[in-house]
C-alpha cells in the first residue's frame, strides 16, 4: 500500500516541548472482547505494535484499565525502550468486568495508578499521563491537586484530562497545565465542538477517540463513499483525513489489532482533502450529529 507513512499528518508538540506525528496509535483494541483480557490473536496483536514504528506512527495511547493492565504489559513487552516513541498512558477507571468501567478519583488510588503503570511500562517518568475520568464522588480539586504533586515530583512530563468540558479544563488548570484532552468526536459526533476550539486558542493537543466512525454517512451513495471512491481509498480514511484537516491540534489515535487495518489506518494520513471536500463532509456530519441530539 502506498503512502504507508504517517509523518504525513504532520507534527504536533505537546505541552509545546514534546513532539509528536499526529497520527497516533489508540492501544484499547490490543485485548479482549469487551476490552478484557487477552486479545484472541496475541501473536498478530504483538505484530501490530511491532510495525507502529516502522511506519511512522511515535504516539501510543493506552491505558491501564485496558485488559485490565493487558495493554500495557504487551506495549512493554513488545517496544521497550521505546527508542524514539511516546507512550501516553492514563489512570482512574477500575474494572470489574467486560465492558464495565467505574471510575475511582481518590488521590491516593490515582497516585497507585501512576507507579503502577511506570513499573509496567518500564518508564522512570510517564511522559503523558492522562485522567481517563474525573471521578464525580471525589472533589476534582482533590484529584486535581495530587495530579499536580505528582508532576512536580518528576513522575508526570504532562497532564492530559478525558472527557472533559471546558470548565473542567479551567479548573484543572489551576494545578497543572492541561497539555492534552481526549474526547470522543469524529464527522458524525460534535458534542466536543466547544472543547476543541478552546484547544486549539490555547495550543492543547486534542485527542479524538473513536475518530474513524461515520455513523450513516458511510452508506452507499452518501458524500462520503463519493468522496473515497474519487480518491480511490476507503470511507474510514476520508473521515480520518477530515479530522485530520479540521484542526492542526487534532492528534487522532485510531487503534486496532490488525497489522492490515493499521496500515490502512496511515494511509489516510496522506490523504489530502480538498477544502470543497472538506466543507461537505463538514455539512453534512453536522445535519447528522443534529439528528441524533434531537
Amino acid at each position: 500500500m502506498a503512502n504507508e507513512n504517517a509523518a504525513a499528518s504532520g507534527e504536533f508538540k505537546i505541552g509545546g516541548d514534546l513532539k509528536v506525528t499526529r497520527l497516533g496509535f489508540g492501544a484499547m483494541r490490543i485485548t479482549g472482547k469487551g476490552i478484557w483480557e487477552q486479545p484472541a490473536d496475541v501473536a498478530e496483536a504483538k505484530r501490530t505494535l511491532a510495525l507502529i514504528p516502522e511506519l511512522g506512527i511515535d504516539l501510543i495511547d493506552t491505558a491501564d484499565s485496558y485488559g485490565p493492565f493487558v495493554s500495557e504489559d504487551l506495549i512493554a513487552e513488545v517496544l521497550a525502550p521505546y527508542k524514539g516513541l511516546t507512550i501516553a498512558t492514563k489512570g482512574g477507571l477500575t474494572r470489574h468486568g467486560p465492558d464495565i468501567w467505574k471510575p475511582v478519583g481518590r488521590p491516593e488510588y490515582l497516585r497507585q495508578c501512576v507507579l503502577m503503570s511506570l513499573r509496567r511500562l518500564k518508564l522512570e517518568r510517564l511522559d503523558l499521563w492522562q485522567l481517563h475520568r474525573i471521578d464525580p464522588k471525589v472533589p476534582a480539586e482533590e484529584q486535581f491537586g495530587e495530579i499536580g504533586a505528582m508532576r512536580k515530583e518528576g513522575l508526570i512530563r504532562h497532564v492530559g484530562l478525558s472527557e472533559v468540558s471546558v470548565e473542567e479544563i479551567e479548573a484543572a488548570q489551576k494545578h497543572f497545565p492541561v497539555a492534552t484532552v481526549q474526547n470522543r468526536y469524529n464527522l458524525v459526533d460534535r458534542k466536543s465542538e466547544d472543547v476543541l476550539d478552546y484547544c486549539e486558542k490555547h495550543g492543547i493537543g486534542f485527542i479524538p477517540w473513536a475518530p474513524l466512525a461515520a455513523g450513516s454517512l458511510a452508506r452507499e451513495g452518501s458524500t462520503l463513499t463519493e468522496i473515497a471512491g474519487r480518491l480511490k481509498t476507503g470511507p474510514s480514511q476520508v473521515a480520518l483525513a477530515w479530522v485530520l484537516k479540521r484542526s492542526p491540534v487534532m492528534i487522532p489515535i485510531p487503534g486496532t489489532s490488525s497489522t492490515g487495518h493499521l496500515r490502512e489506518n496511515v494511509a489516510g494520513a496522506a490523504i489530502e482533502l480538498s477544502d470543497r471536500d472538506f466543507s461537505a463532509l463538514d455539512a453534512q456530519g453536522r445535519e447528522v450529529w443534529r439528528s441524533q441530539s434531537n
